[in-house]
């Protein structure tokens, strides 16, 4: 097995962009930096692979990032105003960097990273094709890029000082579309893999030698961490838990019971999953979700008596599995019980698109809000998990596709 672990200082670079192919598959009012009639072609092609920043703006307090179809859109995470529409080309992907002002915008030619805090793409980029996974864990952020099986390691607070930060590089033995996490004690857990087939995981110590390895886990996809840094990846017959040096497999009731997405808690040893059990289907719309006690190795269904889709899944402050369902609700379930202890209204009832890239309802949870899009409506809502209040909501221009925003901590 060829395996290369390097530690490099990663110097910035600038990246000029025109985005137009897809990625492969594993979601009014304010200033706009929209070209104007009287821009020439050289600044509207600027504008859409750099965006604008109006340098005598205020900061953007906890921002929001919405993409749709040609560019994103940055949102005020209280009000909902929106403060700044970024044009860029293609499909593009959103997830939280880690610190509080920072988004990994995933584009057909790496990932860059935007300043959502201050309204601007950065310079700073990690170049590669389909960029996949970003996992924040333990004051890391682990990127995998799933055309070369490359991870990259940083820390989330070097991004302000507006250079790629100093970070941990590990290739794996093949591309592959992977995810990688960083714990406290310095392992790095990768997925195994190839284009054509996923088996399971590796560990290496923060002296980059494998410690633990485990290929009983097929169809390997997705990551979470519950309370205690009990790590997961979803397999196609369970889920494997790496903890304490150990791994350790949970497998479904079903021959096939694929787990592909997941989401964790500080707050619970339980981890929240979907559930599929239809290895044919096209598309196959689950009604149940799958609780994974990572202390007791034991895995529960939950049936909600409504589909969902791998956008839907999320945890409150204290813990709570969310989950948005087709019926419009927000399903809250207590993880140690699997009751579902209150519905909250939120958006209209919805169908699972048969493309995974085509917009549908989405969830995205920070702190005691969960923020909820409707590109049916082109709204975007903000609910109170514990009230389950609507507090606020906003009609954009257009529909919006993914949703994220700036997450500081872990």
């Amino acid at each position: 097995m060829n395996m290369s672990i390097r530690s490099r200082a990663l110097t910035g670079t600038a990246l000029a962009l025109a985005v137009s192919a897809v990625l492969t598959a594993c979601g009014g009012g304010g200033d706009t930096s929209s070209s104007s009639s009287s821009d020439t072609k050289g600044q509207k092609e600027q504008k859409a692979a750099k965006g604008t920043r109006d340098t005598g703006a205020a900061a953007v307090e906890e921002p929001l990032v919405a993409t749709f179809d040609g560019g994103l859109y940055i949102l005020d995470g209280k009000t909902l105003k929106l403060a700044e529409t970024i044009e860029l080309p293609g499909f593009n992907r959103v997830n939280p960097a880690g610190d509080d002002a920072h988004v990994f915008v995933s584009t057909d030619s790496g990932f860059r990273v935007l300043d959502a805090a201050r309204r601007t793409l950065t310079d700073i980029t990690y170049e590669g094709a389909k960029p996949g996974h970003v996992v924040r864990h333990a004051g890391r952020t682990v990127l995998f890029t799933d055309g070369t099986g490359e991870v990259d390691v940083l820390d989330p607070a070097a991004l302000a000082g507006g250079e790629k930060p100093e970070g941990r590089t590990y290739t794996s033995a093949e591309p592959h579309h992977g995810v990688a996490i960083e714990l406290s004690n310095g392992e790095l857990l990768s997925t195994v893999g190839t284009e054509d087939e996923r088996t399971g995981a590796l560990v290496l110590d923060r002296n980059d030698k494998e410690i633990a390895r485990n290929e009983d886990c097929p169809g390997v996809h997705g990551e979470a961490a519950a309370r205690g840094e009990a790590v997961a990846v979803g397999c196609e017959d369970g889920i494997l838990i790496y903890k304490d040096g150990e791994f350790t497999k949970v497998d479904a009731p079903d021959d096939y019971g694929r787990i592909g997405n997941q989401a964790g808690s500080d707050a619970s040893p339980v981890l929240l999953g979907d559930y599929k059990t239809d290895p044919d289907a096209e598309l196959e719309r689950p009604t149940r979700v799958s609780l994974i006690d990572t202390g007791t190795a034991k895995l529960r269904l939950v049936d909600l008596g409504t589909s969902y889709s791998f956008r839907s899944l999320g945890r409150g402050p204290h813990g709570e599995a969310l989950v948005l369902g087709t019926d419009g609700a927000l399903h809250v379930i207590d993880p140690e019980t699997g009751r579902t202890e209150k519905k909250i209204p939120v958006v209209d009832k919805w169908q699972e698109p048969l493309d995974w890239q085509q917009p549908r309802p989405t969830l995205f949870v920070r702190d005691h809000t969960a923020y909820v899009s409707e590109p049916g409506t082109r709204e975007l809502h903000a609910v109170d998990i514990e009230s389950g209040e609507k507090v606020a909501s906003v009609t954009l221009p257009k529909s919006t596709n993914e949703l994220s925003g700036v997450v500081a901590g872990h």
